[in-house]
């Protein structure tokens, strides 16, 4: 079985994928995408959006990452496609399951899967635009407002070239909202001849466990689950039980990680953003740790990255001495 570290946008960019890549337990992650329109994308573009590009197409912790791209002209796709295999990334992923008004109104992501048939010239445009060796995999949800044609998007993609298909098991426009449809998974899985990973409401190792239960698929994509629980993957790896020492033992570990996450915020945006970036991981961690949640109501109303790292050293999260910012 494997574990993917799925794409979220404006959340598990470079800076996040290289904490959870040091606590390890994904077998590769997946990018934020790179949008597609009429022009080429200069490699610059690419570097800003997967850093990691420049090391092997490896985070931190030696995880591989794929480059993700979001679009729908197909010979536009190809072209940036080739271009972006220049770079030799771990692999390219076209974006299907992206369910944002903003994204959608462009004729990007999910809102596509009402159009199977475009859905197979983009894959097949970008696939004879790779080298034979490079992977190229997609991600789609169940459809726009109904799953009426959740196979046929995914017997196109898989006729197009894709070697592997990740299902979010929502539809557009159910977004976020549980459940997850689980055994639609399984029924992709029964008409496509390429690998089938499961995506969609993995919190725990038991909706972990649930998940490959009921959709069949050995490989699952974890995204929120990841962020805030982000041991997760290391427990199902390793087997762990989960309780209160657990959680306790996992804090003392996340603590450097915080650290070491608010130092590459620093070094990415412009300082008066970087409160935003930290507050809004810790916003998620809370749901796991009761750390995280009286961390986070100490931050909560401070507006500058001098007031927070004050308050990181007085809890000894960061190391003395460090150069608080002006």
């Amino acid at each position: 079985m494997r574990l993917l570290l799925a794409p979220m946008e404006g959340l598990l960019d470079d800076v996040l994928r290289a904490v959870l890549s040091r606590i390890g337990g994904y077998d590769c992650a997946v990018s934020e995408f790179a949008r597609v329109s009429g022009s080429v994308l200069p490699h610059r573009c690419f570097r800003r959006i997967v850093p990691e590009l420049d090391h092997g197409s490896r985070a931190v912790g030696g995880m591989p990452v794929r480059v993700q791209l979001l679009g729908s002209d197909p010979a536009a796709m190809a072209e940036n496609a080739a271009q972006l295999a220049m770079l030799a990334p771990a692999a390219v992923d076209l974006n299907f399951g992206c369910p944002a008004p903003t994204v959608n109104r462009h004729r990007g992501g999910a809102i596509l899967l009402d159009e199977p048939e475009l859905l197979h010239r983009i894959a097949h445009a970008v696939r004879s635009a790779l080298p034979g060796d490079m992977l190229l995999t997609a991600k789609m949800r169940l459809g726009v407002a109904d799953k009426g044609r959740a196979l046929e998007c995914a017997q196109a993609l898989a006729g197009g070239g894709a070697s592997e298909i990740v299902v979010h098991a929502r539809t557009k426009l159910e977004g976020y909202r549980p459940p997850a449809h689980w055994e639609w998974v399984g029924r992709i899985a029964d008409v496509v001849s390429v690998p089938v990973v499961a995506n969609g409401e993995v919190w725990t190792v038991e909706d972990w466990q649930r998940c490959r239960a009921v959709s069949g698929a050995a490989d699952v994509m974890l995204g929120r689950g990841a962020v805030t629980d982000p041991f997760l993957a290391r427990r199902i790896r390793d087997g762990q039980g989960d309780d209160e020492a657990v959680r306790a033992a996992e804090w003392s570990r996340l603590e450097p990680l915080i650290a070491e996450f608010r130092d590459r915020v620093v070094a990415k945006v412009a300082a008066h953003h970087a409160p935003g970036r930290i507050k809004q991981w810790l916003n998620m961690l809370r749901r796991r740790y009761v750390e995280a949640e009286a961390l986070y109501q100490s931050i909560r109303p401070l507006k500058t990255l001098t007031e927070i790292d004050r308050v990181l050293l007085a809890l000894r999260i960061l190391p003395e001495p460090v150069r608080l910012a002006a």
